[in-house]
C-alpha cells in the first residue's frame, strides 16, 4: 500500500526531554520543509492544543472542529490531522509518551491514555472562564521553565507541569463523562478497545474477541452498553470505520483492493457497510477529502 500522509516524528534537535512548547500562531505561519500544516499529517507524539485568542477551525480524524477562545483538544498521538488558516492565538504543547509514561506512576500514566482515547470522549473541551485561566497559568509556568531558565532541574519540574495540567484536564473532563470514573467495567473495555483496533479488519464478530479476552458477548455488550452506551457490534462497526477512512485517504490503492484490505471477500458489501456506517459512499469520502 502506497501511502500519502507524511508522519511527522518528535524533532527531538528541539528538545533533549522529548517536550516542545509551541505557539498556535507560529505553527500556522511556519512553512515546514516535510509537510504541510494545511494538508493532512500523521503526528507520532500526544498534543494539548489551547485557543485563547480568535477563531478557526481545525480537523482531527477527518471531523472539522470549530474553536474560539477557551477551547482545548487532546490530540492522541499516531491520529490524522491538519490545520486550517486563521489569525487565531494559542499554544501547542507536544511530548512523545516516553516523557511522561518513563516518569510517572502507573495510575498518573493511565489518565494520560483516558484523557487522549476519542472512544471514550470528545477530543474537545471549551473550559469555562476559570478553568481558561488556571490552564494558562500552568501553561507559562511551563512556558517560563522551558524556554526562560531551561537548566538540569527544568525537565523534571516541566514534567510535573505537565502532569498537573493533564490532571486537571482528566478532573474537567470527569465531570462532563461519568466513563472516567467508572472503574468496574473500564479497564475491559480499555481491553476490547486495544483488541478491536489491532484485529478489527481479520474479524468484526463479537464473540471472537470475547473468546479471546474468556468472557460472554452479553458481558462484552453490557460494558460498551456502560461505557460508550452502544452495543459491542456498533463499537467493533465504529473501530472499522475510522480505520477505513484511514486507508481510503491515506493509500492510493483502489477503492476495490482497501475492501480486501479491511477483510471483505465482496468489495460490494464494503461499499455498502462503509455508506451505511460512515453515512457517504467511499468514493464520496475519497473525492471530499482528496479535494480540500
Amino acid at each position: 500500500m502506497k501511502q500519502k500522509f507524511t508522519e511527522i516524528k518528535f524533532d527531538k534537535s528541539t528538545s533533549e526531554f522529548q517536550f516542545d512548547c509551541i505557539k498556535l500562531e507560529d505553527v500556522l505561519k511556519k512553512k515546514p520543509k516535510d509537510h504541510s500544516q494545511f494538508e493532512f499529517h500523521k503526528i507520532s507524539f500526544y498534543a494539548i492544543f489551547l485557543t485563547t485568542e480568535n477563531s478557526g477551525t481545525y480537523n482531527l480524524n477527518f471531523k472539522d472542529y470549530r474553536y474560539k477562545k477557551g477551547t482545548l483538544f487532546t490530540i492522541p498521538k499516531d491520529n490524522i490531522h491538519k490545520f486550517y488558516k486563521s489569525k487565531a492565538k494559542g499554544v501547542l504543547v507536544v511530548f512523545t509518551e516516553n516523557f511522561i509514561v518513563n516518569h510517572s506512576n502507573k495510575l498518573e500514566a493511565s489518565k494520560i491514555f483516558l484523557l487522549f482515547n476519542e472512544m471514550l470522549a470528545s477530543p474537545k473541551l471549551q473550559l469555562n472562564k476559570a478553568e481558561l485561566n488556571e490552564i494558562i497559568t500552568l501553561i507559562n509556568l511551563i512556558t517560563e521553565e522551558y524556554t526562560g531558565v531551561n537548566d538540569g532541574y527544568s525537565p523534571s519540574i516541566v514534567r510535573n507541569l505537565v502532569q498537573i495540567v493533564i490532571t486537571k484536564l482528566f478532573r474537567i473532563k470527569s465531570k462532563e463523562n461519568f466513563v472516567f470514573n467508572n472503574s468496574k467495567y473500564l479497564s475491559m473495555f480499555l481491553e476490547f478497545q486495544k483488541l478491536v483496533e489491532q484485529h478489527c479488519f481479520e474479524n468484526k464478530k463479537v464473540a471472537f474477541y470475547a473468546n479471546n479476552m474468556g468472557v460472554t458477548s452479553k458481558t462484552l455488550s453490557n460494558v460498551t452498553q456502560s461505557i460508550v452506551h452502544k452495543s459491542a457490534k456498533a463499537f467493533i462497526n465504529d473501530i472499522v470505520i475510522v480505520q477505513s477512512k484511514r486507508l481510503i485517504i491515506n493509500s492510493k490503492d483502489s477503492l476495490t483492493e482497501i475492501a480486501y484490505q479491511v477483510g471483505f471477500d465482496e468489495p460490494s458489501n464494503f461499499f455498502k457497510y462503509f455508506t451505511k456506517y460512515a453515512g457517504v459512499s467511499p468514493s464520496q469520502f475519497r473525492a471530499t477529502y482528496q479535494t480540500i
